[in-house]
């Protein structure tokens, strides 16, 4: 609902793994990176705040350039002992990977679309076949191809036009999520010369073949702003302007009901949503607004019949209802009640079918689908039986069918396709996630969810898979990882390369912290703006919990979160670092003051309702309380791996460079601290499906070096 925008021998040799690292770093003659000190003072409130390294925001500056360099120069050389072993923990996590894999089929539009990969090839092959299975395949991009040249790739946001001769697409070569969208003619296979630049990526076709609606985003905040009309062989330049949004808290997105009779502008920020419509037959009339904004009411709309569907939190239905509505009259005074609101079950989405409503909800933190026959009689729920799960619907795209496919997977049990019949009530699997080699059987291993008791009394939850026959004598690693904002849920998943650490025996456990909508719409209420500490403290929680039940200790703990769990990172390490021996950061968040004071940073302004407004004092000031970079201070700090992208748009490289130097200069420990920075990449890390595993070996590898682990 929310505009939301996606890881001993040292208990023997630990009292001189510090000594070792320093003997390491010695021996090697490797120099420490120090970045240049050029004092800046900032002032809000009335209040100074002090950056010494304010100067590595310019990426233009040759010297920042060259500091990111020397930093991962600095890691290569004090990690140059694991090199083998990362390449070995790299193989092993691709030999899992079945290499000629593809989707399950879905049927549109007369075709059958199918996205699949090849042997030794990092990027997916679009394709379809007309009406069968067995029809010829028509390939519409072979990224493979497409990637040739760049160090960087990502094609997305494809829209097929209603004849099925035309597809739109979106290109990124630089990670910055910037894209590109061009247009193909599926008949010719040439390219149609125009380009719109700057785009988001996502476009939508109009029932005529002929008109584009896409969406623009600003040039300094690389928001979405801006929704575009194209008409084909026409100049880009000459494309209408059908709706620009000026709040700069609000992004807009384009796309189209599963009726496909409309054509649907959605503009959104954290707490207010807005829809406008428009019939997709009519592209140059005017769009008109389903529903004019209101400040805190959010709601979403599915189209069916004549008649529109709304999940919303009007009426201070704060975990969701469903209401329906005349396509007629959209306005809210006309809504009527489908399902209400109920105080401990979140309506997290939904299905329709001819005959069936689908309903996706979530009750103590576990994900149900409800089947509701239109009739109104034997509605049911689909049976699941694990307490670490997570299932939902995945591609329905038709009306007129009983046949529900979705997904499901477990910490320890492979993601499955499967399509339900709704009215027999068999199951079939259409796919299941193999894991190649003879060692993996899912009964190896042990699945857990446990709940620990936060310091004002809240149980938070806790999901934890490891090898069976685990000792609980505080002598295991464990992994703990948590995001933590936004209200996205972390739901449990499997992971074929997590198994490279829970084979040798780490736990892995996800911490359902506040922030999150693990447990419904207030377990987010209460994990941000002036209650975000909640977060911090939820985690820290957790890893006591952790440690006072024996999963492991501190010596022997592990902290990973990235971007805003980077955040939460930086925050639980200021706060009780003597709990970690070491700690990975991925594209970090960490310099909140900062960045929410500069409303020309990519996302800023559209976050004022989840961390507050810093030009807003109180604001401010619990802001300063925690933000990471802000309170760093003289203490041990634990073993950390920092990762970031040069080109990220979401979080900037420059937060985890500050943050890394700053903290060269106060931690009185003798542990490692890395920054490596991809230098042709964003906030997603590398693009391919094998070069992403070798982000992932560094961060095993530190895990396992830390372990005292060396194979």
């Amino acid at each position: 609902m929310k505009n939301k925008l996606f890881l001993s021998c040292v208990c023997i040799i630990f009292a001189g793994s510090i000594t070792k690292i320093k003997a390491h770093q010695m021996s090697k003659n490797i120099q420490t990176p120090v970045a240049k000190i050029i004092p800046k003072t900032l002032e809000k409130h009335n209040k100074k705040r002090l950056d010494n390294y304010f100067w590595l925001n310019d990426r233009e500056n040759p010297e920042v350039i060259d500091y990111l360099n020397q930093e991962n120069v600095y890691y290569e050389a004090m990690t140059a002992d694991t090199n083998i072993f990362q390449k070995e923990l790299y193989e092993e996590m691709k030999a899992r990977i079945k290499e000629d894999d593809q989707s399950v089929p879905y049927l549109y539009n007369g075709y059958y679309y199918i996205t699949r990969f090849e042997t030794g090839k990092g990027y997916p092959i679009y394709s379809r076949k007309k009406g069968s299975l067995t029809a010829t395949e028509e390939i519409l991009f072979n990224c493979n191809e497409l990637a040739e040249g760049h160090s960087y790739f990502q094609l997305g946001g494809l829209s097929v036009s209603a004849d099925n001769k035309l597809v739109s697409f979106g290109l990124d070569t630089v990670g910055r999520r910037i894209y590109t969208i061009q247009i193909k003619n599926l008949e010719t296979g040439e390219l149609f010369a125009d380009k719109i630049e700057n785009a988001s990526g996502s476009s939508v076709w109009a029932d005529d073949n002929q008109t584009l609606f896409y969406t623009k985003q600003d040039e300094v905040t690389l928001r979405s702003d801006k929704v575009f009309k194209h008409k084909l062989d026409t100049n880009s330049n000459a494309d209408v302007l059908v709706f620009h949004e000026k709040d700069d808290t609000f992004d807009v997105s384009v796309g189209k009901e599963k009726s496909r009779k409309y054509i649907v502008i959605g503009s959104g920020s954290t707490l207010t949503t807005e829809y406008r419509i428009l019939n997709s037959d009519t592209p140059d009339g005017k769009f008109a607004i389903f529903q004019k904004r209101v400040r805190g009411l959010e709601y979403s709309i599915s189209h069916f019949g004549d008649s529109f569907y709304i999940l919303t939190n009007k009426d201070k239905a704060t975990n969701f209802k469903l209401m329906k509505t005349p396509e007629s009259a959209t306005s809210k005074e006309n809504w009527k009640e489908v399902i209400p609101h109920r105080e401990d079950v979140l309506l997290e989405d939904i299905e329709i079918f001819s005959n069936y409503l689908v309903v996706e909800e979530r009750s103590n933190g576990l994900n149900h689908i409800r089947i509701m026959p239109w009739s109104g009689e034997g509605e049911y729920y689909l049976p699941f039986g694990s307490e670490t799960y997570s299932a939902g619907t995945t591609t329905n795209v038709d009306f007129d069918t009983d046949i529900l496919r979705y997904s499901y997977q477990s910490l320890a049990t492979p993601a499955s396709v499967i399509d339900f019949n709704m009215k027999t009530r068999e199951k079939e699997i259409k796919k299941e996630q193999q894991v190649l080699g003879e060692k993996f059987d899912k009964n190896n291993y042990v699945e857990e969810r446990v709940w620990a008791t936060a310091t004002d009394g809240t149980k938070v939850p806790i999901s934890m898979v490891y090898k069976k026959g685990m000792k609980k004598d505080g002598n295991n690693p464990l992994l703990l990882y948590a995001y933590g904002s936004y209200g996205v849920t972390m739901d449990p998943y499997f992971s074929s390369t997590r198994l490279s650490i829970l084979d040798r025996g780490f736990v892995f456990a996800i911490a359902h912290i506040r922030g999150g909508e693990d447990l419904g719409r207030q377990w987010y209420e209460d994990g941000k703006l002036l209650k975000k500490k909640n977060t911090f403290t939820d985690y820290i929680d957790c890893s006591k919990f952790l440690i006072e039940q024996k999963y492991t200790s501190p010596k022997h703990l592990y902290a990973e979160g990235g971007s805003a769990g980077g955040l939460l990172m930086g925050a639980v390490i200021n706060m009780a670092p003597e709990l970690y021996n070491g700690v990975i950061a991925q594209v970090p968040f960490v310099d909140v003051m900062s960045t929410m004071l500069d409303d020309t940073i990519p996302l800023t302004t559209g976050e004022y309702d989840e961390w507050g407004n810093p030009n807003v004092k109180k604001y401010y000031d619990y802001m300063m309380s925690y933000s990471p970079y802000d309170n760093i201070k003289a203490q041990s700090y634990p073993n950390m791996y920092v990762s970031t992208g040069l080109h990220d748009s979401q979080v900037q490289y420059w937060e985890p460079a500050k943050w890394v130097a700053k903290l060269r200069t106060h931690k009185t420990s003798d542990t490692v601290l890395y920054l490596n920075t991809n230098m042709d990449a964003g906030h997603g890390g590398a693009s391919g499906r094998f070069e992403a595993l070798k982000e992932l070996a560094k961060e095993f590898a530190f895990l396992l070096d830390l372990e005292g682990i060396k194979k």
